[in-house]
């Protein structure tokens, strides 16, 4: 190994001794908020585009500033805001404790971006936050790229991933009537060259072998009519756990089942129904996968159900998406995934994620393409500043058309391998430290490896020459 690779995996160690080191005690606390189209020119009869911006999961809403908590464990059963006032205390100070548990963010010990006054009377909030961070890789490979990892892609060099800003008007009705309201975000840094949707970012930004650009990953009007509620415009997809967001996410890095085999970002309309407290359907139709512009006038169905028990420990979701692609339409591409959350205890919460693909006429020789796999997350909570995380995965991409860098596109700084068909592995460890409501520190190592044949650019890690590759990483993200 090098010493820059040494004295990073002495860093990601110092933080889990630390870690281990807080105490164990668990006060009656909640915890602190803890690719995609892409082708292979060499087995595909068009030119690829780019994969995805990492997007939502199990079709729970990033876009309201609540969601953007941890989807590591969560201690069930305590409270969420400001304790409740005292029996003795006037009924002045109880409203005032009323109000601040609605009002305030919910990291209510961090500091939050001024709201103007405009935006408050028009019933917006907005928000944001800046996530960076660094990648060390034990092959210090050549081209400096970490193959396929997505969005820590660059080695041994300082990346700002993440400057996002927020505006939400939430649709929010009460669950009877009428209400309408909207959102969208804007973001600038390295992730953008994971987001590139036709027709949006790939004329917003210019194509210089550039590092850095930006991506509206989304803006769209929402309608919400009793239980039902409608997207119209630009959003994300319904799809796998992981999501766009970095807060969301429990590690730096992203998987392969995300990062490769979904739908992210999508233009269209969505419509979901809750037809109890427990059960909801979803379903509506979108222009293609990372299509803001239709390439074919053929739209693609995405739909899918999600059921929670009644306890909230338990929630399983499974969606779709289904339609033709290319720019000729004759590329009809099925997937489906299913998440299952399960959260054992106030401690520990594991998720399960499946997905497979399917898509006809891809190959050269006409034929049909499959893709397929499975991705564990263990997530453990230390105590409510640090949290510990394992996640381990498998996908298999029969003939080598989903794994495929953005680097593929003419003037993306990415790397561009492609044509792997084979089986994809990794494991990865990391920790979540928040030391108060606006820092999130996550430490991480990771182990990728592969068992298949070598694609037109040789291996996918160390520049074409490896089948597995060591990493260790850490990103800072300060929410505002």
């Amino acid at each position: 190994m090098t010493k820059r690779f040494v004295g990073a995996l002495a860093t990601a160690l110092i933080f889990a001794g630390a870690a281990s080191a807080g105490t164990n005690e668990l006060p009656e606390l909640p915890p602190l908020p803890p690719l995609d189209e892409v082708s292979s020119p060499a087995y595909v009869t068009d030119t690829p585009t780019t994969p995805g911006l990492i997007l939502p999961v199990t079709g729970s809403d990033w876009a309201t500033p609540d969601a953007f908590v941890s989807r590591g464990p969560t201690l069930t059963g305590m409270e969420q805001n400001a304790p409740a006032p005292l029996p003795t205390e006037s009924a002045a100070t109880q409203e005032r404790v009323r109000v601040s548990r609605v009002c305030q963010p919910r990291n209510s010990d961090g500091w939050t971006i001024p709201q103007p006054c405009f935006l408050q009377n028009l019933g917006i909030r907005m928000g944001g936050w800046l996530e960076q961070g660094m990648t060390f890789n034990a092959q210090d490979p050549a081209d400096h790229f970490n193959g396929p990892v997505a969005t820590n892609d660059l080695d041994s060099e300082y990346q700002m991933n993440q400057l996002w800003l927020w505006f939400d008007r939430p649709a929010d009705n009460g669950g009877c009537g009428f209400a309408w309201g909207g959102h969208v975000d804007i973001m600038y840094g390295t992730d953008w060259r994971f987001g590139i949707n036709h027709g949006l970012e790939d004329r917003i930004n210019g194509f210089d072998y550039q590092t850095y650009g930006m991506v509206i990953p989304q803006f769209y009007l929402e309608l919400a009519y009793n239980r039902l509620s409608v997207k119209l415009g630009h959003f994300a997809g319904i799809l796998d756990y992981e999501a766009v967001p970095a807060p969301m996410n429990p590690f730096y890095s992203h998987s392969y089942s995300y990062g490769y085999t979904v739908p992210q970002l999508v233009t269209g309309v969505l419509a979901d129904y809750k037809l109890t407290d427990q059960f909801s359907i979803q379903g509506g139709f979108h222009r293609g996968w990372m299509q803001f512009e239709d390439n074919n006038d053929e739209l693609d169905f995405m739909g899918g159900v999600k059921w929670k028990s009644w306890n909230e420990r338990l929630t399983l979701a499974y969606a779709v998406s289904a339609g033709p692609q290319g720019d000729a339409g004759d590329r009809d591409r099925f997937v489906y995934s299913f998440v299952g959350q399960y959260q054992v205890n106030k401690r520990f919460k594991y998720v399960l994620v499946h997905n497979l693909g399917t898509e006809n006429n891809v190959l050269r020789n006409g034929g049909d393409a499959e893709w397929y796999g499975i991705n564990q997350y263990f997530l453990y909570t230390i105590n409510p500043c640090w949290t510990a995380g394992m996640r381990v995965e498998w996908m298999r991409d029969d003939d080598g058309v989903r794994i495929a860098g953005p680097g593929n596109i003419p003037g993306v700084r990415a790397w561009d391998g492609r044509g792997f068909a084979g089986d994809f592995y990794e494991i990865t460890w990391g920790l979540n430290w928040r030391p108060n409501g606006n820092w999130t520190v996550r430490p991480e190592i990771r182990y990728d490896w592969y068992d298949g044949l070598a694609g037109p650019t040789g291996l996918p890690f160390d520049g074409g020459s490896k089948d597995h590759q060591l990493t260790v990483g850490i990103d800072a993200i300060f929410s505002f």
